[in-house]
């Protein structure tokens, strides 16, 4: 009888702790891993489901208890490596799925107009989230890595918005860009007017940086377009102070002289023919069409009004007194 009593009692007890355990269990799945605030997870490659848990202790969200063990050994969950926004309120099954989904988050770099491919590599160097493998060659090395060997590395990436996610690489950007440039100067080369004294697509580069160095108008390219054309084919000198500036490098302080116009070196265009030997900047879409097609007109002059707009003149004597408004007088 006493036998029978303490077997009943052992029953007793053993169904109270499944059923607290089932409780427990059920609370478990249903409770919510991150109740309050957005999860920002990194899952990095070959992560396993255990050191996947301890990244969730070191955030605070997870004590790895028997539930946790219990529920890896019953789902055998796959973690596909990348970055993961989770909204809040996703118990663990629905936070499971989502890291085996491979719906990683996006991040996005902006490459700007009117940069130079040494501003664009400093940008990628300093990008944590971003692994660096070109940042030690030089650009000669880079040009040959990216596959146009004997290219000069300025103007051949084309500013653009481009998404990685975390742990891409610089090359990729690179070469994404190199590509976007590749194709947007092929559509502006066949869009060319056939008046148009650019004689090869290398060319069509280099003035459409000249291009977007002048001006940040849209309406003013094809105009800035048209006064460079002008010039080159009744052979006079393009004279852009941005030329003369590329070409100072570090020893420009940012005040341009008189001197510095008369210094001659390979990108000084007050004291040389033609166009300089490469690009100055990285051109966006819009200047290179703009090369393509320049404004029909009759101006050979343009100066800067102040307030980001060009006065455009015909003569000299127009051009002087342009100058005098808008230079000496402000």
């Amino acid at each position: 009888m006493r036998f029978l009593s303490f077997l009943l009692l052992m029953a007793a007890l053993a169904t109270g702790v499944g059923l607290w355990q089932w409780s427990q269990w059920q609370t478990f799945v249903e409770t919510p891993v991150n109740p309050d605030s957005e999860l920002n997870l990194w899952v990095a490659p070959g992560t396993s489901y255990a050191g996947f848990l301890k990244q969730l202790e070191v955030l605070g969200l997870s004590r790895a208890d028997w539930r946790w063990r219990a529920w890896g050994r019953l789902h055998q969950p796959v973690l596909k490596a990348g970055e993961y926004r989770i909204e809040p309120n996703r118990t663990l099954d629905t936070l499971m799925k989502e890291l085996a989904s491979g719906r990683v988050r996006e991040h996005r770099l902006t490459i700007v107009e009117g940069w130079t491919v040494d501003r664009l590599r400093h940008e990628l160097a300093d990008d944590p989230r971003l692994v660096s493998l070109t940042a030690e060659l030089d650009a000669d090395a880079l040009m040959q890595r990216l596959g146009c060997p004997g290219c000069p590395a300025e103007g051949r990436f084309l500013p653009e918005t481009y998404f990685f996610v975390r742990g891409s690489s610089d090359e990729d950007i690179l070469n994404r860009a190199y590509q976007a440039l590749s194709n947007a100067l092929d559509e502006a080369w066949a869009q060319r007017s056939p008046d148009n004294p650019i004689k090869s697509p290398d060319e069509l580069l280099v003035l459409a940086s000249l291009i977007e160095r002048e001006t940040g108008q849209r309406t003013e390219r094809a105009r800035v377009a048209g006064v460079f054309a002008r010039r080159l084919r009744i052979g006079m000198r393009l004279q852009t102070d941005p030329t003369v500036i590329y070409g100072l490098g570090d020893d420009f302080d940012g005040r341009l002289r008189r001197v510095h116009l008369r210094t001659d070196h390979p990108w000084n265009t007050y004291t040389r023919h033609g166009l300089p030997p490469t690009p100055i900047a990285l051109p966006g879409r819009e200047s290179l069409l703009a090369a393509a097609r320049p404004a029909d007109g009759t101006a050979l002059y343009f100066v800067s009004r102040g307030d980001g707009t060009h006065q455009f003149s015909d003569t000299l004597e127009q051009h002087n007194a342009a100058v005098n408004r808008y230079i000496r007088g402000r």
